[in-house]
């Protein structure tokens, strides 16, 4: 935490935010991860971010140190530790990171070319080096025979070159996009945001309407909602008040509004999945507001089931159970269906802002009893008869 992000700035590097965490966050996420029993950083002063660094890294149940120089590791690393040595300014995937740094020791390089450009050191005429490395401890002990102020990444990856520590060569596909890159200053860490929310929703399929609304707007508002800190539990609030409201217009008998406030809340509790994906890997726990959006799934099937009993018509003589026996089966096919077929046609049929739609149209057009029927038989026939799962 020497380096200051950019000319005349007195931020340093490792308190850029990308997706609303600092990189040392991001880095300490991967120490850990890493099972680092000792977090040591290099710094000039200690500041709040230095702060909450310790607390976090504390949590997690390993020890945090702050020196100001080299001479500071003196009985910090012994000779049979191992050293992960993380440059200041390097953000990286940490699946990716991980799978390279398993086995035996080795210093990450790239190509010189493309890694010079991109900020990273050389190490020789062909390589640049990567920003990361697992070292054995003892290596620590050649750092006190240069001088305080040297740049301890650059000065232990020659050492351990010289050691005869092999390099390891950063695969072209894992140093593309936001996978591996050197932030420098404040315009970079803008710059690559964009390209680490999407590579975190990446597994989010934009295979239905809802996923695909909830991903455009992660990918556009999700910077400016992830530096605010909260943007997860913003979005799982607006999905909470969302039901909440259609609760209340269902009561007064505006159902379809009632209707599209579902399909308003399902869009939102799947950008709530999204940001917490993205924030939770920033971080060392998980967000504690994320258990919300696993309750919401359940709380809006609930709301949509009693939309469809407030809004259909009954004889008298009916009871509750057989009223309730068409709605509550049709959102039971709709979780059963998609986890026994892997087909591509499932992901709509789990899609709530799709049902929610479909729902306030046949309400609109007073045949919603008939509608909930018919879609629960073809559910059903569509469960057994297309093949799902081998």
């Amino acid at each position: 935490m020497m380096e200051p992000a950019g000319a005349g700035s007195l931020l340093p590097r490792a308190f850029l935010r990308i997706g609303g965490r600092t990189l040392a966050r991001h880095q300490l996420g991967l120490a850990l991860d890493m099972e680092c029993q000792r977090i040591v950083c290099i710094a000039r002063e200690v500041g709040p971010e230095l702060i909450a660094l310790q607390h976090e890294a504390e949590r997690a149940g390993a020890q945090f140190h702050v020196i100001s120089e080299i001479r500071g590791l003196a009985g910090l690393v012994t000779a049979n530790d191992e050293l992960l040595v993380v440059s200041e300014g390097l953000l990286v995937a940490r699946q990716v990171a991980l799978k390279l740094l398993e086995g035996s020791h080795a210093v990450l390089v790239q190509p010189a070319e493309t890694g010079v450009a991109a900020g990273f050191e050389r190490i020789d005429l062909n390589y640049a080096a990567a920003g990361l490395m697992r070292i054995p401890g003892r290596f620590a002990e050649g750092l006190f025979e240069l001088p305080a102020d040297c740049n301890v990444p650059s000065a232990l990856t020659r050492i351990a070159l010289q050691a005869g520590i092999a390099m390891r060569e950063v695969p072209l596909a894992s140093r593309e996009g936001a996978h591996w890159r050197m932030i420098r200053d404040e315009a970079e860490a803008q710059a690559v945001e964009r390209d680490w929310i999407r590579l975190h929703i990446a597994e989010t399929r934009a295979s239905s309407p809802s996923s695909w609304l909830a991903r455009m707007g992660v990918l556009t508002f999700g910077p400016s909602l992830l530096h605010a800190r909260n943007g997860g539990q913003l979005a799982s609030r607006a999905a909470v008040a969302a039901i909440v409201f259609a609760l209340g217009a269902g009561w007064l008998g505006l159902i379809v509004t009632g209707f599209l406030l579902c399909a308003i809340a399902a869009v939102l509790r799947q950008a709530a999945r999204m940001l917490r994906s993205v924030e939770g890997d920033g971080g060392v726990h998980a967000p504690p507001w994320s258990g919300l959006v696993a309750v919401l799934g359940c709380v809006l099937d609930l709301v949509l089931i009693l939309l469809i009993l407030w809004s259909a018509s009954f004889t008298p003589w009916e009871t509750v159970p057989e009223r309730a026996f068409a709605p509550v089966l049709l959102l039971l096919l709709v979780r059963l269906v998609p986890r026994v077929s892997d087909r591509a046609w499932t992901d709509w049929v789990k899609d709530r802002a799709l049902l929610s739609v479909v729902l306030a149209i046949v309400a609109g057009t007073g045949t919603i009893q008939e509608s909930v029927q018919v879609l629960t038989v073809l559910l059903a026939l569509g469960g057994i008869l297309i093949p799902g799962r081998k």
